[in-house]
């Protein structure tokens, strides 16, 4: 995979066209959920995330955690960890799945953080979490303002995402991304994990409504970021702070990688919308054969043609 930066920002490609099936697949991450659980996947790994920082893990042991978690939940959703565990499967085999998981979709990763990552679904962290902030809990409850121009009504889009789950996805997507830019993921990773910290207290009201509040949005996003950055203690707090140094601009690798990933999920995050908008059922059964091969499959396709269905 060629580095954008090998020859200087603004040159060359500006992502890794690769990539792309990849990044649009781990995004329904944001949409899977399970009985018994709470939230979508995306938004129970930002809470895990917190968890393991709280906790005293390294941002970089934390990004290589999670991304290699939502990369194998991407096929397997939550057959995870926990759920082979208590179906009865020994550590070694439960590893199998999840990196069977892993493999059927990284090829387009890149070799070296690929190695990296499946290393850390066959030696799983052993890290006890620490307490979960406030503001994670607060960004999980906080709807994302969806498609909003100045001078424009809004365009709402049912279900919203919302914060926690936007975060979580820039900050895999930053991890993933982060060898083409040349960029340190697990900055990239904590800066996407807390690139909304304002929005824990503060309502998205989007680009309308952020041009409106005029000279007032620098002050209120510092103030309302900083009572999040104030809920975590000191060392991890510092760290923080250093990684959102990043966020302003793509002065940096870790800049560019950051906003690639920030902006690929806010588009992508509408794409959804429009791609199940226009499904057809020709897709529904000729190619994702929903109604699959197997003993009774001839009595299906009699009964649909019968009942003149579709």
């Amino acid at each position: 995979m060629s580095a954008a930066t090998e020859t200087g920002p603004g040159t060359g490609p500006a992502a890794p066209a690769a990539l792309r099936e990849l990044l649009v697949e781990l995004n329904d991450l944001k949409r899977v959920r399970s009985a018994g659980r709470a939230g979508s996947i995306a938004e129970r790994l930002f809470a895990q995330g917190w968890e393991a920082l709280t906790g005293g893990a390294s941002p970089a042991d934390v990004a290589l955690d999670l991304t290699a978690t939502a990369l194998a939940a991407t096929r397997l959703c939550d057959l995870d960890a926990a759920f082979l565990a208590a179906a009865g499967l020994s550590e070694s085999a439960a590893s199998e799945v999840l990196v069977a998981g892993f493999d059927a979709v990284t090829d387009a990763v890149d070799p070296d953080l690929r190695d990296r990552l499946r290393a850390r679904l066959r030696a799983r962290a052993s890290t006890a979490p620490g307490p979960l902030p406030g503001f994670v809990a607060a960004l999980a409850r906080q709807p994302r303002a969806g498609v909003t121009c100045p001078g424009r009504p809004r365009i709402l889009l049912e279900p919203p995402e919302n914060h926690a789950e936007h975060c979580l996805m820039v900050a895999v997507y930053g991890v993933v991304l982060s060898p083409f830019y040349r960029a340190d993921p697990g900055t990239v990773f904590l800066a996407a994990m807390a690139h909304h910290f304002h929005n824990a207290a503060m309502p998205d009201a989007g680009f309308t409504g952020e041009m409106l509040l005029g000279d007032h949005l620098g002050p209120i996003m510092a103030r309302t970021a900083q009572w999040a950055l104030d809920a975590l203690e000191p060392a991890l707090r510092e760290q923080v702070e250093r990684a959102r140094a990043v966020l302003p601009d793509d002065a940096t690798a870790e800049g560019r990688a950051f906003h690639a990933a920030d902006c690929i999920d806010r588009v992508l995050q509408i794409a959804q919308h429009l791609r199940a908008a226009s499904l057809t059922m020709d897709t529904v059964l000729n190619e994702m054969e929903l109604v699959h091969a197997g003993p009774v499959k001839g009595f299906h396709d009699r009964v649909l043609a019968d009942m003149r269905i579709p």
